[in-house]
């Protein structure tokens, strides 16, 4: 609503998100006028000794009666600005309200009006934002600034106007929301990395022998606790052979790759598993140039080994030594000048890179954006080539400026091809003092309250047990992990929430299912999520998941994506299929990923081995370039996996009431150990639509434990026996 403004009042536009979520009361009016006061603080004194000086309701999502116009969302009232507002209707009553993201004991609420005041109103609360209590009750309010001590707990804090105390609406600059779990004081951010983090030159002292300690610890640890990172500063590396076992990342500190340079290697090879590269996962590399001693560097991975923003000054094998088994992978944003031989890797999904020269494959060699692809020969071949990638976006890193540490956050590409740097287009740098610093021993309360105060998090190499969810809410918050840090939720919570809000970024973590079986491990946008993010999308980006396998573990969903326009790039979802805690019941996880959201893209999806659909897409116009999967080993009999008639829960569905979803290079593969006279009905179940266009299918048996009848729906061919020879289908419908 547009209005002229009077001349003896300060109307200020500006932007918000409304939240509301106060619960204080320790009544202190101000004497400043509402518009002297427009660019101080909200007071942070107290009259409770153990109220948190922390705002809960900082980035929370909020909603209101009523907006006066778009520059003025309830939102604004809780990003901390103190230059934006959330305003009303210019009518009784209106309420502002928030959501804390949890059931807290409230012990204050601060209000700093704009110069349209509310003179009657009150503080409420409500655990279900349904059913309210009030806190405080104020007559006669005279505007400005006002502090409030209350007592009473929620999840929702609202405040409720009932009269005006001017012609306008209702219009709050700030509303922060104390609780009494902050008793220790603010959380600082920055300072060290941990004692995880290795930071080496290349004048460090046995800088060798350090990637071999770390490597003799690590090689066969598969579900060991020990995580590290290696951070070399910029500089050049002779003689360095960089081997990488389980949980172990190696990253270089420069704003561009060429700025650490390796005369050397990064290797993983598979000698800990007599020459098999099928279970190399959980390592990463990144941001470096390197020049192999021999001209090709050996990188043989499974999932979960990313290998990004790397400038190879020759080849790259992705076997391992004797060419053994190899099940990957996934590089992006590098630049490799020599050739790429995948040899005996059965899969691989490579984005917005450069190569010299690609040859060979097994089944299911996927290039989007990569200059130097191969063609495209599917069904001939295994290779699948797009041009472009639609939409990407880097992956945030860690880099020195001078000797300050900052975080470099990439921009948004659209129809992206070739590497992005060393232009860096429009992303923007973070300094360390905007992270918390999470080490090993955080809890939960500590990581939630510095999200409340507007820090990121930066997880360093360790494991985690969370006791209570740890909650996103700011648009553009960062948590970013180091060393393949780990979170495993405890007592059946979930783990990670993320609001319906632009620009999050998760990247480089695992989260471990507990024990006790949680709802969803992650969560991006709750139920409902319908507010547009084209324009700064949330970005997932090498979070893993893993249910069992470290021990029992147990989750009904595992990704649960509501919002809409997430990128999704590159994911391993596993139920694990070895390990400890092992078994049908066990370590149950019905599905991998649900995506509810529209236009959600993912590129680089590795799901497998779930109890029912490994990946449920109920949104429109979802994307998916490249899919791997297994379907569960231990299904005990056709019994157990029979639904609506059919045999097996199909690998990757598109609901019935989908109009429009695309997806390219997907692969299914069944090996029914327990019981390897299962035939699954089909790899792949979508709706015939002329909006659903999926191209490139495979379904394999892998050495005939288990067959597929089909491949997509009653369409495609069985797989043959004992052969290990797919069945393609290259277009449906």
């Amino acid at each position: 609503m547009r209005h002229t403004e009077h001349p003896g009042l300060l109307r200020r536009g500006a932007l918000g998100t409304a939240l509301l979520a106060l619960a204080a009361l320790v009544t202190l009016p101000s004497a400043q006028s509402p518009a002297a006061a427009a660019g101080a603080p909200l007071p942070q004194a107290r009259a409770a000794a153990d109220c948190g000086t922390a705002d809960a309701a900082r980035g929370g999502p909020a909603t209101a009666s009523s907006t006066e116009h778009a520059g003025t969302p309830a939102s604004a009232a809780f990003d901390g600005d103190p230059g934006t507002r959330w305003s009303s209707q210019w009518s009784d009553p209106q309420w502002l309200q928030v959501d804390l993201g949890s059931v807290r004991e409230l012990c204050g609420v601060d209000l700093h009006w704009e110069a349209a005041y509310g003179k009657d109103f009150r503080i409420e609360a409500s655990s279900d934002g349904r059913n309210w209590t009030t806190l405080r009750s104020v007559t006669g309010a005279t505007g400005g600034r006002a502090s409030y001590e209350v007592s009473g707990e929620g999840r929702y804090v609202r405040v409720l106007g009932t009269a005006r105390g001017t012609g306008y609406g209702y219009s709050l600059w700030e509303v922060a929301v104390h609780t009494t779990t902050d008793v220790t004081g603010p959380v600082q951010g920055g300072g060290d990395l941990g004692p995880n983090v290795i930071v080496v030159e290349p004048s460090t002292p046995g800088l060798q022998q350090k990637f071999d300690e770390v490597f003799a610890r690590q090689e066969e640890s598969q579900f060991g606790t020990g995580r590290y990172q290696f951070l070399l500063k910029p500089g050049t590396y002779n003689g360095l052979n960089a081997q990488l076992g389980f949980y172990t990342s190696v990253s270089g500190l420069g704003l561009n790759p060429d700025d650490v340079q390796i005369n050397g290697d990064i290797t993983v090879d598979a000698g800990w598993f007599n020459g098999n590269a099928t279970q190399n996962f959980w390592r990463s590399a990144e941001n470096l140039a390197l020049t192999p001693v021999n001209g090709t560097d050996r990188w043989a991975v499974a999932q979960a080994a990313p290998f990004r923003r790397i400038h190879v000054k020759g080849g790259l094998n992705l076997a391992p030594n004797g060419y053994g088994w190899a099940s990957g992978g996934y590089i992006a944003d590098s630049r490799i000048d020599g050739t790429v031989g995948p040899y005996s890797q059965q899969q691989w999904y490579t984005r917005d890179s450069s190569v010299g020269g690609w040859t060979n494959g097994v089944w299911n060699m996927t290039f989007t954006g990569v200059e130097g692809a191969p063609a495209t020969d599917f069904p001939s071949g295994p290779y699948t080539t797009l041009d472009t990638t639609p939409v990407s976006r880097e992956k945030p890193f860690l880099y020195l400026d001078g000797d300050a540490y900052k975080v470099f956050v990439p921009a948004k590409r659209t129809n992206a091809r070739g590497v992005s740097w060393p232009a860096n287009n429009g992303g923007t740098s973070l300094p360390l003092d905007r992270f918390y610093v999470v080490k090993p021993g955080a809890t939960a309360a500590t990581i939630n309250a510095a999200l409340g105060q507007g820090l990121n998090l930066l997880f360093t190499p360790g494991v985690y047990p969370i006791d209570e969810t740890i909650r996103v809410d700011r648009p553009g918050t960062v948590v970013l992990g180091l060393g393949l840090a780990t979170l495993v939720p405890q007592n059946g919570v979930d783990a990670v929430h993320v609001a319906d809000v632009d620009g999050v970024r998760l990247a480089g973590f695992l989260i471990d299912a507990g024990p006790v079986r949680s709802d969803t491990l992650l969560r991006i946008g709750p139920p409902g999520s319908s507010a547009d993010h084209s324009a700064d999308p949330t970005t997932m980006q090498d979070v893993f998941i893993r249910i069992g396998g470290a021990g029992p573990g147990l989750a009904t969903d595992s990704v649960v994506v509501n919002s809409d326009d997430v990128l999704i790039d590159h994911t391993w979802i596993w139920r694990a299929d070895h390990g400890e805690g092992v078994g049908w019941e066990t370590n149950r996880a019905d599905h991998g990923l649900r995506v509810n959201g529209d236009d959600v893209l993912a590129t680089g999806l590795f799901v497998e081995h779930f109890n029912k659909y490994d990946v449920v897409w109920s949104g429109e116009r979802g994307r998916t370039i490249f899919f791997q999967n297994e379907k569960a080993y231990d299904a005990p009999n056709e019994a157990a996996i029979t639904h609506d008639g059919i045999v097996g829960y199909a690998a990757y569905k598109v609901a019935d009431s989908v109009e429009r979803h695309e997806a390219w290079a997907l692969g299914s593969y069944c090996n029914y150990t327990a019981d390897d006279s299962i035939v699954q009905h089909h790899g792949f179940q979508v709706p015939v639509k002329p909006g659903i266009r999926m191209r490139h299918l495979q379904v394999i048996s892998l050495g005939g434990k288990g067959q597929y009848r089909h491949v997509v729906n009653d369409t495609g061919g069985p797989t043959s026996g004992t052969d290990t020879v797919p069945s393609k289908v290259v277009q449906f419908p």
